[in-house]
């Protein structure tokens, strides 16, 4: 038996156990999304919202998709748009690793990479430089994933059963990282409907606006700076973010999150993205709130080949301070030391590693 196409594998995602956490009475179940085709949980928002856009009349022969992405949800937009005969221009922080902006590129998508440490209304953000190329490419479609509630509607048609039935309806806790929205607000709202009292908590990261407005209705423009996580944490407020449906915001830090993707892959198996991390780093970071009786579900977003030259990569690691060793960033404190040779000796290396990647995947895109 055959099918038409990889689309038809989007979603029915495992869910595993995690067999080695330490010190967590509950049972933690593992929704890994990494097994949709496009090595996302994006897959199921993009094909949902691209076949209602097409549904309605919006999409015509010779469209332009364009949307504005942390990476993963262009990704999956770049495969359906190659799937089905649409161009495709994607805008991309700066931060978004190598890897994926390479991907972007393989799968015939245009890609423009926009500064991430500017506010939401510069024009050169990647929100504004979205809208702007909506206006100005004739027969375009603006996805705009965090304001299209067809990206919460997905999550509560498809993942939201899915883990109800894959836990025997036993499920107390839903813990999600949070972005546009859209997975823990829809899968969190199905999973409320089945049983008000499970409790549903959104991930984080420092730098972002999300909590503070959850507690407060402030929108906060202080707080905001980087974030290294990719796919967590907004400096806006989107459409998709269902506040009624979260009970309870928890900040993870980068290094925290960095180090928790690491024990995944090494202890459990599971070789999935940075965000993933930052799911688990909740669950320690509420353990004493868990008993033996609960059944926690953590959504684990992405594949981690995506990281390669970020948290799976010693040196970005040291860079960055994550891990024990000298943050080559200090210059000063490495002179003082006696190591400046073997700090520039690693900073050559690191970009020569990036040189390695993108060559590589032009090699993949060239002989595809």
């Amino acid at each position: 038996m055959y099918i038409d196409n990889v689309l038809e594998t989007i979603g029915n995602t495992p869910l595993v156990k995690l067999q080695n956490l330490k010190d967590i009475p509950a049972t933690v179940l593992a929704k890994v999304e990494a097994y949709n085709p496009g090595l996302s949980a994006k897959d199921r928002i993009v094909r949902y919202m691209v076949a209602k856009a097409e549904q309605a009349g919006k999409i015509k022969p010779g469209c332009t998709f364009i949307e504005a992405t942390s990476g993963n949800t262009g990704f999956s937009l770049a495969l359906i748009c190659a799937i089905k005969g649409y161009k495709c221009v994607l805008t991309i922080t700066s931060k978004a690793s190598e890897e994926k902006i390479q991907a972007l590129k393989a799968l015939g998508a245009e890609v423009i990479v926009c500064p991430a440490d500017v506010t939401p209304e510069d024009p050169r953000s990647y929100y504004s430089q979205a809208k702007s190329l909506r206006d100005r490419i004739p027969n375009s479609y603006y996805l705009n994933q965090n304001f299209n509630t067809d990206n919460m509607e997905a999550h509560y048609l498809t993942t939201g059963p899915e883990i109800w039935t894959q836990t025997s309806k036993k499920i107390t806790h839903f813990i999600c990282c949070a972005g546009t929205g859209g997975t823990i607000s829809g899968t969190g709202r199905f999973l409320k409907e089945q049983d008000p009292d499970i409790r549903v908590i959104a991930v984080d990261g420092y730098g972002s606006v999300l909590k503070k407005f959850h507690e407060t209705g402030v929108y906060d423009r202080s707080v905001i700076k980087p974030i290294r996580i990719e796919g967590l944490g907004k400096t806006i407020i989107p459409a998709n973010v269902d506040f009624s449906v979260i009970d309870e915001f928890i900040r993870v830090s980068d290094k925290d999150a960095a180090l928790k993707v690491r024990e995944l892959a090494k202890e459990e198996g599971l070789f999935v993205g940075y965000s993933s991390g930052a799911a688990l780093q909740a669950v320690y970071q509420m353990k004493d709130q868990l008993t033996e009786d609960d059944v926690v579900v953590i959504l684990l977003s992405d594949h981690g080949s995506r990281y390669l030259s970020k948290i799976f990569n010693d040196l970005w690691m040291k860079e960055q301070g994550f891990l024990p060793g000298q943050d080559v960033r200090d210059d000063a404190l490495t002179q003082q030391q006696g190591v400046s040779n073997s700090v520039s000796y690693y900073k050559d290396y690191y970009k020569k590693y990036r040189r390695f990647v993108r060559k590589s995947y032009k090699m993949i895109r060239d002989n595809w």
